[in-house]
């Protein structure tokens, strides 16, 4: 199979001494060892760092990542996109995770500090990202954590009935409103979980639509986070589709919003949580 990326590994007396890649920008970065000072711009590399058993080398966060529960005690640096560099060379990391959106790469680099830019969107992308993570922390078999999310997701699907297939569903990620499409790793979930998605791959993976467009799609379960709640009511239209007519919508916490947003390691949860609400909501549709 053909890698986008290159490896070089040297080993000596069983330990490893260089290594290479080439992240999602396309650009090659190189380690002489692995980095023991890390500062993570993106949630969900917090969330890999993390599981790959390595949360003890990360020096500094974006303000987003809340994720274990010992990253809320590091320094936060700012937003992902823009965060606070002059903070980020305080902490002197040996490298920094980010996503390619960030528009910090190009300063941080020409200040000396290596950059590998990561950015997850699909199932496929997240077994890439966490082997190149693993690669990066010079940790084995980093896949072992993709096998886990991917069985415990063919998992969350079997523990559903077989007669959902015809069951539509919108998921919602922010109020703009912005839906996740079959294209997104979300909407690539809900395949799996045996249901049709009411946002096509065409529009691209997470598009803002019109509010019209969910109204005339109609779907028959709708999965929102708290956040979006509020405004619900005053939505044109939204009190006459078939799921809130007939009370199929699953509101999800802000934490669990955050595990089903993030593309990485929590995504089976994520698989159950949405598995557990078309269980409680999907069974009644009726055609």
């Amino acid at each position: 199979m053909k890698r986008t990326f290159l490896v070089a590994l040297l080993f000596l007396n069983g330990q490893l001494q260089a290594q290479q890649l080439t992240d999602d920008r396309g650009v090659a970065v190189s380690f002489a060892q692995p980095p023991q000072r890390i500062v993570s711009l993106l949630p969900s590399l917090t969330e890999t760092v993390c599981e790959l058993g390595q949360c003890v080398r990360l020096v500094g966060v974006d303000r987003y990542s809340n994720y274990p529960e010992s990253v809320r005690k590091l320094p936060q640096v700012g937003g992902g996109l823009d965060p606070n560099v002059e903070a980020i060379v305080a902490l002197k990391p040996d490298v920094v995770l980010m996503a390619t959106s960030s528009r910090v790469g190009d300063r941080l680099q020409s200040l000396g500090i290596k950059v590998v830019a990561l950015e997850p969107k699909t199932h496929a992308d997240v077994k890439r990202v966490l082997e190149k993570v693993g690669l990066v922390l010079g940790v084995p078999d980093a896949q072992r954590v993709w096998r886990g999310i991917d069985a415990a997701t063919s998992a969350a699907a079997q523990s559903l009935p077989r007669n959902l297939g015809a069951t539509r569903v919108y998921f919602e990620v922010n109020p703009g409103p912005y839906g996740a499409s079959e294209l997104s790793f979300i909407g690539e979930t809900l395949t799996r979980l045996g249901v049709k998605n009411i946002i096509p791959a065409n529009l691209g993976p997470f598009p803002k639509l019109n509010p019209e467009f969910i109204v005339r799609a109609n779907p028959d379960v709708v999965m929102i986070g708290q956040r979006s709640v509020d405004n619900m009511g005053q939505r044109p239209g939204w009190q006459g589709m078939r799921a809130m007519r007939e009370k199929r919508l699953c509101v999800f916490t802000s934490a669990q919003s955050d595990v089903l947003v993030r593309p990485g390691p929590r995504m089976a949860e994520g698989a159950r949580l949405m598995a557990q609400c078309l269980a409680d909501k999907a069974g009644s549709v009726v055609r």
